[in-house]
């Protein structure tokens, strides 16, 4: 079992070296192990919290209570989490060259935190609040989240975070910037994704209908296994990028 593993890893980071253009796709599943649970299954969010504090109309008429929650689970929580090995060598695969871009589903901020640069968030990112009223960005930490629901300074505006709620349409910048990665690719790298979540699950069959290898990681089969998948890594993300990144001879 090891050594069919381990072929598989040298297979793969062959076809990583020699490819023009690699991009990675990353979910919940390259997260969990920085202490992040997953939106849904067994250890989800959603078997804890009500989803409904993320729909965008139960937010815009209940926002002390969205924020309630919205505080404990992405600020106090979510923002102690730091990168893990699988975001590290992303981010040193695309300083050697290695890798062009990443498009994650997650907005936990890890991949930027680990050094990555080219991050397209399919579905926005924690890391700031908009202004319900005027549309401003603020950062997070420059928000007095003691005090719920949080007010712009300066409009006066509620502010919400600046990811996608239920309702609410993914940001045209990552999604085009999505669709032009499909397009480019020759190698799609899946990371710790169901293939579950539309309109994301929709952007490596695109890459695949382009001609793009799709090597994918994942602790069990996905909805691209079976589908559209070349080569599949199983276990782990940081135990499988580890090893990829033994075998490409970088940190």
């Amino acid at each position: 079992m090891k050594e069919a593993l381990n072929k598989k890893i040298r297979e793969a980071a062959s076809k990583i070296k020699e490819a023009r253009h690699v991009t990675a796709f990353t979910g919940a599943g390259i997260s969990v192990e920085s202490g992040i649970p997953p939106f849904r299954g067994e250890n989800g969010i959603w078997n804890k919290y009500d989803p409904m504090i993320l729909d965008i109309h139960y937010f815009m008429e209940h926002p002390a209570e969205s924020w309630q929650v919205i505080k404990e689970i992405f600020y106090d929580f979510f923002g102690k989490a730091e990168a893990n090995r699988a975001h590290l060598v992303l981010a040193e695969m695309e300083k050697s060259g290695l890798l062009s871009e990443v498009i994650t589903q997650n907005i936990d901020n890890l991949h930027q935190k680990a050094g990555s640069t080219v991050v397209h968030e399919f579905h926005g990112n924690s890391r700031n609040l908009i202004c319900t009223k005027s549309g401003e960005l603020l950062p997070a930490d420059h928000a007095d989240l003691d005090a719920l629901p949080p007010i712009h300074p300066a409009t006066g505006g509620l502010l919400k975070p600046d990811f996608i709620f239920f309702g609410e349409g993914i940001p045209p910048e990552a999604y085009q910037a999505s669709i032009q990665a499909a397009r480019n690719s020759d190698i799609f790298l899946v990371i710790g994704t169901t293939g579950e979540i539309m309109p994301a699950s929709q952007i490596p069959f695109m890459a695949k209908e382009n001609g793009a290898y799709i090597i994918e990681v994942n602790t069990e089969e996905s909805n691209y296994t079976s589908r559209i998948t070349d080569i599949f890594l199983q276990g782990k993300a940081t135990e499988i990028m580890n090893l990829l990144a033994r075998e490409m001879q970088i940190n």
